[in-house]
């Protein structure tokens, strides 16, 4: 996987000045362009969109300082409609507009290529499984919120702050199916999944039963669901969990993710400072 994920990061380097298709990209990794995007950004640590607007800027730049060609055309060959355009761009990632570094001769912000490796520690063992589920029903309560890929989610954490324990009691006695109890879903990501952008998320539970008034209903199609489970210090355990998910599962096993909702079921020590903890991802085997 981490192969041709390298093959698709050389084929946006020699089309920098092109336009690049992600779904060729994906082609070339031999995944989905769901799955490319995803694997990305949890790899990355930003989305493949925003990498190759960087990089983009990053060439844009060296062009600017050799000084052999106008800012227009610099402009244009990397896909600004405008010099208005690109110079906003360019102040954004290099703080000083490109007519200012052209006479100056400024330093400017770099954007390293990327390339993938597989570090394997050989010091912890990842517990899994994968399980065909029928379709099921999530019922609870929703909250639209941002998405922050490091530290607390105040938005989160202020929805399910004002949600009454007697509604999540209620709410756990309607779960009769894996997993059980009270979990936290979320769906409806954006594609990039940008810090900021936002998705939905629920306070709920999986069930059979018929919502309750002013509960939402998230239907999820039948689908394969590879379960991960830890222990250990909170919130610790649970974020290196979805780091090994896809710096270590995906890369090494003939899975891939597909749309749907991410859930997770944490259950904490009487004192909150240990979580056991089940993740689950809808997936699909990769192809050929």
């Amino acid at each position: 996987m981490l192969e041709r994920l390298n093959q698709s990061m050389e084929h946006i380097e020699r089309h920098l000045d092109q336009s690049i298709d992600v779904a060729e990209l994906a082609r070339i990794a031999a995944t989905s362009e769901y799955h490319l995007r995803r694997m990305f950004s949890a790899l990355a640590g930003m989305p493949l969109s925003e990498y190759v607007r960087r990089r983009r800027l990053t060439v844009a730049g060296a062009e600017v300082l050799a000084r052999r060609e106008s800012l227009l055309e610099i402009a244009v060959r990397y896909g600004y409609g405008s010099g208005e355009a690109f110079a906003r761009a360019f102040r954004a990632m290099h703080g000083v507009g490109p007519g200012e570094a052209r006479r100056s001769g400024a330093a400017l912000v770099s954007q390293p290529r990327l390339t993938f490796r597989l570090t394997v520690e050989g010091n912890s063992s990842m517990r899994y499984r994968v399980v065909d589920k029928p379709a099921f029903t999530v019922v609870g309560l929703k909250a639209r919120v941002p998405l922050v890929h490091s530290g607390p989610n105040q938005a989160i954490i202020d929805f399910v702050r004002g949600i009454a324990p007697q509604t999540l009691e209620d709410l756990e006695k309607l779960s009769d199916q894996e997993p059980q109890g009270v979990v936290a879903v979320c769906d409806d990501l954006d594609p990039s999944r940008a810090e900021g952008t936002e998705l939905d998320y629920y306070q709920g539970v999986i069930t059979s039963e018929a919502a309750p008034e002013g509960a939402s209903v998230l239907p999820v199609p039948a689908g394969s669901w590879a379960v991960f489970t830890t222990s250990g210090p909170a919130p610790q355990a649970i974020q290196e969990l979805w780091r090994d998910v896809f710096t270590q599962w995906f890369p090494s096993n003939p899975y891939r993710s597909r749309p749907g909702p991410e859930i997770l079921r944490t259950r904490l020590s009487p004192d909150r400072t240990e979580a056991d903890a089940e993740l689950w991802l809808p997936v699909e085997r990769e192809q050929g």
